[in-house]
């Protein structure tokens, strides 16, 4: 199970506080799927950053209880300066994972070809995605974290990732920031909904599709 558990998080600027999230709650178990919907600021890649352990909050606390991945599609996580390869081979080592394993799979799923050979800092965002969600399913995780930019490239592409993300296994627990109705509906059982700083579940997606449009 993740939970999250009275999550505030206010940043500070000359202008003072700024409270980006002001007492999230929600679980979510095995094989769950989870939208989260809100407007640009609302603070969905906070949570995301603040899940996964890259940013603390400002109060309240994340109940881990299952393997969590890297925010998959959000800025950060490689080192720029190293080629797609050598992040292939340090991910490995700090995960203990079969380094060819991980290569062969990255090379084959991200079809980045000749590209994995140069500095990720040249990588466009679209690459550093196919790179990132490559990765992540190579490394194997109870629960991803992801961003809608993850499903980048053509539409053949696109499906691959579907496939890959939402059908091979089922157990699979997710937490997805997208705006795709149909994904949503097709593929996830619950959605939070950010506005404001604050947060509500829903099980009905089109209930949460019709507030969050209305936002």
């Amino acid at each position: 199970m993740l939970a999250a558990i009275d999550l505030k998080k206010v940043y500070h600027s000359r202008q003072g506080p700024h409270p980006v999230l002001k007492g999230v709650n929600f679980s979510i178990g095995t094989g769950e799927r989870m939208a989260v919907l809100g407007r640009n600021g609302a603070g969905k890649s906070t949570l995301m950053r603040i899940l996964a352990g890259v940013e603390r909050p400002t109060s309240g606390r994340v109940e881990r209880k299952m393997s969590l991945s890297w925010p998959i599609g959000l800025a950060g996580g490689f080192q720029g300066s190293l080629t797609g390869y050598d992040n292939i081979r340090f991910i490995s080592r700090v995960y203990n994972k079969d380094i060819e394993e991980v290569n062969d799979f990255v090379t084959s799923f991200s079809e980045l070809g000749k590209f994995l050979r140069e500095p990720v800092k040249t990588y466009s965002s679209g690459m550093r995605a196919r790179l990132a969600f490559g990765l992540s399913l190579a490394i194997e995780f109870d629960c991803y974290l992801v961003d809608e930019v993850i499903f980048v490239g053509d539409q053949r592409f696109h499906r691959k990732c579907q496939e890959e993300l939402f059908e091979r296994d089922k157990n699979r627990s997710l937490i997805l920031i997208s705006h795709d109705g149909h994904i949503l509906r097709q593929y996830c059982s619950s959605a939070l909904v950010l506005h404001s700083g604050m947060a509500k579940v829903f099980y009905d997606l089109d209930v949460a599709l019709d507030i969050y449009n209305a936002l």
